[in-house]
């Protein structure tokens, strides 16, 4: 039976039918608390050992993909590895244009891009520009698909890497209207054509601002090494994932903000793409479950969607395990209310300690404990809340104890070792 654990002696099963639980849980700790080698190792080695879903699990240190791949390709799962940082590294590449199957699709993949940009969503500018950056990028898109066969994300960024326009009179002429007339004589009612048409009828000088809000998020997440990775051969299936036993490591840096960027745009398409998977089957839910580790969850820029979106997983056998920092993080990046919605529909909740004041508050609410007792709390010591049970204090787990955990870290060192000969 597959299992998760959150501590000493905090190991639960994650059938739902039993628990009465979802499978939702976050892991609130300061950084160097050991979120990583107590939680994430740690319920590897559950995949290890008898799991039956899927996963898909950030990482920031790529030793973790190497250290578990052999073992858990030995247990029959496929592992697959998306590596944002090192391309060349990965075994899968994502691009985002191959998962697009209708016009909502189109807006959708043009709203998550434009407002990935954090900084911009947090500002008090009117929202026309973002609006009307969206509708430039989905008519690139939209007449990409239209007139490119195979067409690749790279093609869209081509395309508008040379887009150039200019003022005649009142009206504005760019290097592409002649390819979109001839589009529109065919198709004058096209959904390219459409939003082609609304960029077409700004003045110069607010187009220009158009383009370049869009040319900055553009330029902020779409790197030289990301566009190489999108266009890598074997691409991540979003349907298998749900389908068969998978695990997915998805490789990001942690000291490469923009990374953030296009790892959670990922995310808001895959857990749209799962979901609307689920919906065609006839139970209405994933074959195989698929649970998402995501470390560093509240760092860079959020999930498009995501506080919609955890509120229904667990009717389609999705769940998470969001790690954090603290709460006041969750909440820059999220909003307050949003923030709230995330943290509620998380049924198990781990609090290991932190200098967060705002968060010590909330858990020593929820805890009906003296403030300075969660504030002090000695290091190593963790508190595990589950929805209609009394928190438990515990110690974080040991895996340095654990016996697979010791063989998998020799097999580790023999293998580095042998690189190094």
């Amino acid at each position: 039976m597959d299992r998760v654990i959150y501590g000493e002696n905090c190991v639960y099963s994650t059938d739902c039918n039993q628990t009465g639980l979802n499978n939702n849980g976050m892991i609130a700790a300061a950084s160097g608390a050991g979120k990583t080698l107590s939680f994430t190792e740690a319920n590897l080695l559950e995949y290890v050992r008898s799991c039956t879903r899927s996963l898909i699990c950030t990482v920031t240190k790529r030793r973790i993909i190497d250290k578990y791949t052999p073992l858990l390709t030995q247990r029959g799962y496929d592992v697959q590895i998306l590596d944002c940082v090192h391309p060349d590294r990965g075994t899968v590449g994502y691009d985002p244009l191959r998962h697009i199957s209708s016009y909502q699709d189109i807006t959708f993949l043009a709203e998550s891009i434009v407002k990935a940009d954090q900084k911009r969503e947090q500002s008090n500018a009117d929202p026309y520009w973002d609006n009307a950056a969206d509708s430039l990028l989905s008519a690139e898109i939209g007449f990409t698909l239209m007139t490119k066969k195979n067409a690749t994300f790279s093609d869209v960024l081509n395309m508008h890497d040379h887009l150039e326009f200019e003022e005649r009179g009142s009206q504005i002429f760019t290097s592409y209207d002649r390819k979109f007339e001839y589009v529109a004589k065919n198709a004058p009612d096209c959904f390219a054509v459409s939003c082609w048409k609304s960029f077409r009828q700004l003045p110069i000088k607010t187009a220009s601002c158009v383009f370049g809000t869009l040319n900055t998020v553009i330029d902020k997440i779409f790197t030289p090494d990301l566009r190489e990775m999108m266009a890598m051969e074997r691409q991540v299936d979003f349907e298998k994932l749900g389908s068969r036993k998978t695990v997915l490591f998805v490789c990001t840096s942690p000291v490469n903000p923009a990374l953030h960027c296009f790892v959670n745009l990922f995310y808001a398409q895959m857990f749209k793409e799962l979901f609307e998977f689920a919906e065609e089957r006839p139970d209405g839910m994933l074959p195989v479950p698929v649970h998402v580790i995501a470390d560093d969850f509240a760092t860079g820029c959020k999930v498009p969607n995501f506080a919609e979106y955890i509120s229904i997983f667990r009717e389609k056998r999705i769940s998470v395990t969001l790690l954090i920092q603290s709460e006041s993080q969750l909440e820059s990046i999220y909003g307050y209310h949003d923030a709230v919605t995330i943290i509620n529909n998380c049924d198990t909740y781990v609090y290991m300690g932190g200098m967060d004041v705002k968060t010590a508050q909330n858990i020593s609410l929820r805890l009906n404990a003296p403030l300075d007792e969660v504030l002090y709390m000695p290091v190593g010591q963790e508190i595990v809340f589950r929805r209609g049970q009394r928190p438990v204090v515990t110690q974080r787990y040991n895996i340095l104890a654990d016996p697979m955990y010791q063989e998998v870290t020799r097999q580790f060192e023999q293998r580095i070792k042998g690189q190094v000969r």
